[in-house]
Formats: structure tokens, C-alpha cells, sequence
């Protein structure tokens, strides 16, 4: 894995889903996460073994609050919603802050006013529809990933020339 630039955590609200929630913390463990957290869960965090193999949890910080209003991060760090709203940015188009901390809703649902209002930025994943909260964790992470890792530019075709401006 590249050296990323900055800090991020990774952050679910109202997951009702064990498997859900081991997944996306195991991607964000395996991602490089600084922490993890969530807001008004339905899942036992301390459960986790089936779908974390990674035992993230002895690896990464968690952090959970009951309400938006209680989510507090670190100094400096930006606040990213991922939801599938007309409104958000389309993730390809957005320049991830150094310091982020990006939250994905639950299940069968969106993140709720209270989180959207404390959102620095909202991004969406250009999909006809939404998918699996642990799919859409791994992708912004892994967009976040190639956007501030030190990767080369990508070769114009495979075996062939990079692309010189």
C-alpha cells in the first residue's frame, strides 16, 4: 500500500446489520483508517468476529454517540456524507480533504437531516442505485485511496506508455 497524505475515519449511522458493519470496518482497517465510528447503531460493535476477520476493533479507535449533535472529531477534521442525493457531489469530481472522516447511512435508508446538516461535503458514488453500505465505504475509500496516494499515472494501455501531459 502507497503512503496516503493526511488522516481519515470511517463512520456508519442507525446500521442495523452486523455483517454490514464488520464489513465496512474491515475495509476501513484495511484502507488505513485512523479510527471508526457510529452514530445511534442498532449493532453490537463488540460482535463483530463473523464478518471482521481483520479484528479491526483491536486496531482501530471506536468511537459511538447516540445523536448527530454528539459526534465530535478531531481538530481539523472534515465531516464527508456519502448519500445518494441530487445534490451531492459525484464522487469522481471530489477533491477528498486531507482530514475527513466520511459517514455512510444505513440499511434500506439515508443518513438522516441531523448528520447531512453537520456534513463539510456530500459525495455520491454514480450508480443507478444505491448499493451495500460496506460496497460504498470500500469504493470511497479506495478513491480517496488513488486520489491522495503517491501512485504513478496509469498507463494509456496496458504494457503501453504512460501518458506524459
Amino acid at each position: 500500500m502507497q503512503p496516503q497524505r493526511g488522516f481519515f475515519g470511517v463512520g456508519v449511522e442507525s446500521i442495523s446489520k452486523p455483517q454490514n458493519a464488520g464489513n465496512l470496518m474491515r475495509s476501513a482497517h484495511a484502507f488505513g483508517a485512523s479510527f471508526f465510528f457510529a452514530v445511534n447503531p442498532s449493532v453490537d460493535f463488540d460482535g463483530l468476529r463473523q464478518s471482521d476477520t481483520s479484528d479491526a476493533a483491536l486496531h482501530l479507535p471506536f468511537y459511538q454517540w447516540n445523536t448527530a449533535a454528539e459526534l465530535t472529531l478531531p481538530q481539523g477534521c472534515v465531516l464527508v456524507g456519502v448519500e445518494l442525493t441530487d445534490d451531492a457531489v459525484d464522487l469522481p469530481q471530489f477533491r477528498h480533504p486531507l482530514r475527513a472522516a466520511y459517514v455512510l447511512g444505513r440499511e434500506r435508508g439515508s443518513l438522516t437531516p441531523a448528520l447531512v446538516a453537520r456534513c463539510d461535503h456530500v459525495v455520491k458514488i454514480p450508480t443507478k442505485f444505491c448499493v451495500n453500505v460496506g460496497v460504498a465505504g470500500a469504493i470511497v475509500l479506495y478513491d480517496r485511496m488513488i486520489s491522495l496516494g503517491s501512485w504513478a499515472e496509469r498507463p494509456v494501455r496496458v504494457g503501453g506508455p504512460v501518458r506524459t501531459a
